[in-house]
């Protein structure tokens, strides 16, 4: 009997010794190999900077980045619809163009100042990426100076949606202002797109910047011997008439010059749309030269008199 529960103690102790070690290895299993790979997989090395400093972004870090940007973008959209719910619908389209811009400046403010604060030294990185930058600034420069040409516009409103202007010989209405391009629709219905940086470079003629009037005219010629007043008469009387034409300010005529074959008139006339401007000046045009028809008065197209001397010559014979 003794030898039998000595046996059984020396099983049921060797079963206990075998229960710890198997508890014990289990533990390191789970400290070791487990644990041990997800904390490093949390706390893992993006890319390292020179030798001693190194710039470590974990993955606390990262979904940090990743939540201010979020909220970030939350409030800037709550910015957004809150001004643009008080301003014109004429500013909409300015406002947008600024605020993409300023947009993005926001974001890269934004991340530099998280990853600041998560204590990652942001100096590395402007360090490291200073001469990719210089390298894009020097290639996209002309970009550049088309954003900034555009944050002027829009600030300074020297060109307005509708506005009609005249650039490189061409006459347009401006249709949509953007951060880098303005589109235009020029009078044959063609869309023409211009970097905003030639509104800056160049000479730009805005007909509608002051107000939507402007003074146009037509000018024409009669023969000499003319009565000058009745060709007065008859210009006004065909401005009154034509469509278009606005009754005030009150439309004029100039005797401009005494030309080389006739005598030079001008009618000026004022219109509240630049745009249209060839056919209501071709109408005009018509009506003038029926009613200096009816008139008989006569214009003029370029004459020379020409006037040949022969000379004679005494041939002496011998």
């Amino acid at each position: 009997m003794a030898k039998k529960l000595v046996i059984k103690k020396f099983i049921s102790g060797l079963n206990i010794n075998m229960q710890q070690d198997t508890s014990s290895h289990i533990s390191k299993i789970i400290e070791q190999d487990i644990w041990g790979t997800i904390k490093n997989a949390l706390d893992f090395a993006i890319f390292s900077y020179g030798k001693n400093d190194s710039v470590e972004i974990t993955v606390g870090v990262v979904l940090l980045v990743i939540f201010v940007f979020i909220i970030t973008s939350l409030l800037l959209r709550f910015i957004r619809s809150f001004i643009l719910k008080r301003l014109l619908k004429e500013d909409k389209l300015k406002f947008l163009s600024i605020f993409k811009f300023v947009k993005y400046i926001v974001y890269l403010i934004v991340i530099l100042i998280t990853l600041s604060s998560a204590g990652i030294n942001i100096t590395i990185l402007l360090t490291a990426s200073a001469a990719l930058f210089v390298g894009v600034g020097l290639a996209l420069q002309e970009l550049f100076q088309d954003i900034i040409g555009g944050v002027f516009i829009i600030l300074d409103k020297s060109l307005l949606v509708g506005d009609v202007i005249e650039i490189e010989e061409k006459v347009a209405r401006v249709i949509e202002i953007k951060l880098r391009t303005t589109r235009a629709l020029t009078r044959d219905d063609k869309v023409m797109i211009i970097p905003n940086h030639k509104f800056i470079s160049n000479t730009v003629y805005n007909y509608t910047q002051n107000h939507r009037t402007t003074r146009e005219n037509v000018k024409v010629g009669v023969a000499y011997g003319s009565p000058t007043q009745k060709v007065k008469e008859i210009l006004l009387n065909c401005a009154s008439e034509q469509k278009g034409i606005l009754e005030n300010p009150v439309p004029f005529v100039l005797f401009e010059d005494f030309g080389d074959s006739s005598l030079l008139f001008g009618i000026y006339f004022y219109i509240d749309d630049s745009f249209t401007d060839p056919k209501l000046k071709s109408e005009l045009r018509f009506k003038i030269d029926d009613a200096f028809r009816e008139a008989n008065i006569s214009i003029p197209f370029p004459q020379r008199d020409v006037h040949l001397f022969q000379t004679s010559q005494k041939t002496e014979t011998s």
